[in-house]
């Protein structure tokens, strides 16, 4: 019968065998679950109220810190590897899928999140993934210069920690009771980006575009249209190259980085429910 709508979600927490920290929100029956993967600089307390309107929804969720970020050990700002963020990511889908036999997986992943996420799908899921959600992927590195290119990985192998890129936190939301939060959150990392954590971004999106094409997977795309901090056309390159038969791509107007923390993050919400909603009855995969 699943989940009646409005069920409060139940907090939980623990620590992932990577010793990564993870924290859950349970919703008695729940009709799916949903792995929610954070960006880069932030962690995944920042998605409670996304887990609390899905659990409205009749969704569990869970997210784990990746290695250096929030309450996970590591140098902060640091991801180790973009190998290390999806062992987190699998082995939370693992620890999910067990806790909730029966329903259908998804993983809804935000910017680095959106590649660590498609990284994950692209590779071995969970044999009960469904689908997945991807919101302003990081999957555009045209910032880059040539130098910077041949410089990054001789910099992540030197000087891991060093701080190359600053992040503007305006670019995160038009709504500044969000950016004031941000800044304010001691569990962001608000230094430079370390030389490491560009890196592995920079190589996976490279080599994203052939992986995508062996995806098969249901597929959402999100992404603000006024996106400072990962332009639109990141998601442009998942409509181009996912190999998908159910791939949609939004490009909502006016917004900013963070779609689920905008003015409209109600009806972006609304809008992800309704797309998991018609595709949980898919089960294990064929």
């Amino acid at each position: 019968m699943g989940t009646p709508a409005g069920t409060a979600a139940r907090h939980g927490q623990g620590t992932l065998p990577t010793g990564q920290y993870w924290q859950g929100w349970s919703v008695p029956d729940p009709a799916g679950v949903v792995v929610l993967v954070h960006g880069a600089h932030e962690h995944g307390g920042r998605y409670a109220h996304v887990a609390e309107r899905l659990a409205a929804g009749g969704y569990a969720s869970y997210a784990p810190d990746h290695p250096g970020h929030g309450r996970s050990p590591g140098r902060r700002g640091n991801i180790a590897s973009l190998a290390a963020a999806v062992e987190g990511v699998a082995q939370t889908s693992r620890a999910a899928a067990d806790r909730h036999p029966g329903v259908p997986l998804f993983v809804y992943g935000h910017s680095l999140g959106g590649l660590v996420a498609l990284q994950y799908l692209t590779g071995e899921p969970h044999e009960r993934v469904a689908g997945g959600v991807v919101s302003a992927p990081a999957l555009d590195t045209s910032t880059a210069n040539p130098v910077q290119r041949v410089l990054a990985p001789v910099l992540s192998r030197l000087a891991p920690d060093l701080g190359v890129l600053q992040l503007d936190a305006e670019t995160v939301s038009r709504d500044p009771e969000v950016v004031a939060a941000y800044r304010s959150d001691p569990l962001n990392h608000t230094g430079r980006m370390a030389a490491r954590t560009g890196t592995e971004i920079m190589l996976g999106a490279a080599a994203m575009p052939a992986r995508l094409r062996g995806l098969r997977l249901p597929l959402l795309v999100l992404h603000g249209g006024a996106d400072r901090l990962m332009p639109p056309s990141a998601s442009e390159v998942v409509r181009a190259h996912a190999g998908s038969p159910d791939l949609t791509v939004r490009i909502w107007d006016g917004l900013f980085h963070e779609p689920h923390n905008e003015p409209e993050k109600d009806q972006v919400l609304d809008d992800v429910v309704a797309w998991l909603d018609a595709r949980r009855t898919g089960g294990e995969r064929r």
